[in-house]
């Protein structure tokens, strides 16, 4: 799974890597946790543009939005059939900004089966998109909800040891078909949903700051010291 994740980089950054008309302000996140406010690229017909989503989808036809708790993310596998994440995936698909990611390893080296954060990161350190797929929810009262949720796949050979899924990541070449509304077929979007290239990945372990969402500095992507 991906629960929890970054987004360090510039506004101009963003804009330049997502190919924005605007640029976005946004501040550098250390520590992104379900529930809360995240940053995605949805296109429009006429142009890519940054939105705000809540973290954890809640579909359109729920009753109850406490759903998106549990929908932070979704099986790239399944999620065209799931009656959840179908319609998203067939019209409302997105890119959630990132540049890292942090999961959990259980160690023997820690005491009552705690876990040791890693951060893991490209190689160049810079942004990427993951596969992302949004919904609007209506209450009763008239307002709107806008969430969203990550797709993950099978693990790489560098996550392997760490857990058994990992977010996808979506090429930049592959940009434009993920984020085309009018775009339906399954069969030319799955290949999208592919784990991502070992050798262009890197992890390391960070200390225990990073369990707290509350808990939101550079102080979480720190190599932990030896």
């Amino acid at each position: 799974m991906c629960g929890r994740y970054t987004q360090t980089h510039s506004g101009e950054a963003i804009a330049q890597a997502f190919g924005l008309l605007h640029i976005p302000d946004l501040q550098p996140r250390y520590n992104i946790a379900p529930t809360q406010p995240v940053s995605a690229i949805t296109q429009s017909e006429e142009a890519r543009e940054s939105r705000i989503f809540q973290w954890g989808l809640v579909p359109s036809w729920s009753k109850d939005p406490s759903i998106g708790s549990r929908m932070i993310n979704a099986r790239a596998e399944t999620a065209a059939e799931k009656p959840s994440f179908r319609a998203p995936f067939k019209r409302r698909r997105c890119l959630i900004i990132a540049d890292g990611f942090y999961e959990w390893q259980r160690s023997d080296n820690l005491k009552g089966g705690q876990k040791q954060p890693y951060y893991i990161q490209l190689k160049t350190q810079s942004l990427f998109g993951f596969a992302g797929l949004w919904d609007t929810w209506e209450s009763g009262d008239g307002s709107y909800l806008e969430t969203c949720t990550i797709l993950t796949t099978e693990p790489n050979e560098l996550m392997q040891p760490i857990h058994n899924r990992m977010p996808v990541i979506v090429h930049p070449e592959d940009y434009d078909l993920w984020l085309d509304p009018s775009l339906q077929q399954r069969d030319r979007l799955q290949p999208i949903l592919r784990p991502y290239e070992t050798d262009a990945m890197q992890l390391y372990p960070v200390s225990k700051t990073v369990n707290s969402p509350r808990n939101e500095s550079s102080a979480c992507i720190e190599p932990l010291a030896d």
